[in-house]
């Protein structure tokens, strides 16, 4: 297993992306820290990672609290002794309004969480981390690559993260901490589901047809699943990625070349 032994926190956990993740770690064989604001979400996380055989810890955490990454950072390292992955998953959306019109109060509270909330909790591990080196691992988004109308705060957030993320990636270096970041482009799953089923209303087609549509612009003729994504950032948390630090790896079936 690549992870053996390992103990990952990941943030953002919830019934896509948040949850593949935390289970891909467990199956690689690392201890899981699960965080997110609502406590029901990791308990059901938790039982599925202690079912595949590995340890659970669900903390209650809102990034946008230093005090609350702290503590998250804490508990992780004494229940478990160590700290080696950080995932850094949660995120906030939306509201989609072009800048001239948006609220720059609603993009504070987009960038509270996406960066720095991101960056209060890598402070909060970094110091644990630094005994033994580790993996901080940052889930960005095609939305800092493809340039829509209306995405302004969210893309926005996540260019600036990526930009963190590499100045980080400079800074830890030399204490074996590698920083890198996971780019999706579309990911197969409920929310997308019922995006497509919208959509397919508004055109009225089928939402077998919208997705067919979307699936012929990737290479690979499909749109990835949040596993096929999960799997990327097991890659980055291994020793597979040892020599490999301040880099994006887009997950997208070929959507668009970065």
């Amino acid at each position: 297993m690549l992870l053996a032994g390992r103990v990952g926190i990941v943030s953002g956990i919830g019934p896509g992306l948040g949850r593949a993740i935390a289970l891909a770690l467990a199956r690689e064989g690392a201890d899981v820290v699960l965080a997110a604001r609502t406590a029901p979400a990791l308990e059901d996380v938790a039982a599925e990672v202690r079912a595949a055989g590995r340890r659970a810890l669900a903390v209650p955490t809102d990034v946008t609290r230093p005090e609350q990454c702290r503590q998250l950072a804490e508990a992780a390292h004494g229940a478990f002794g160590r700290i080696d992955v950080l995932v850094n998953n949660a995120f906030r959306s939306g509201p989609y309004e072009p800048v001239e019109q948006a609220s720059l109060e609603d993009w504070r509270k987009v960038f509270d969480v996406n960066l720095f909330g991101t960056l209060a909790l890598c402070q909060a591990v970094i110091p644990f981390m630094k005994a033994r080196g580790g993996s901080i691992v940052m889930i960005n988004s095609m939305s800092m690559r493809v340039i829509e109308p209306r995405f302004g705060g969210y893309a926005a957030s996540k260019g600036a993260l990526l930009t963190a993320a590499q100045t980080m990636a400079k800074e830890l270096g030399a204490s074996g901490i590698r920083v890198n970041s996971v780019v999706p482009g579309y990911i197969w799953g409920p929310a997308l589901e019922r995006y497509f089923a919208d959509l397919a209303r508004q055109r009225g087609t089928t939402p077998e047809a919208v997705y067919a549509e979307v699936a012929s612009r990737t290479a690979l003729g499909r749109i990835p699943t949040s596993e096929d994504v999960a799997a990327a950032v097991v890659f980055f948390a291994s020793d597979l990625s040892r020599a490999v630090t301040g880099q994006a790896l887009d997950v997208n079936a070929g959507h668009y070349f970065h």
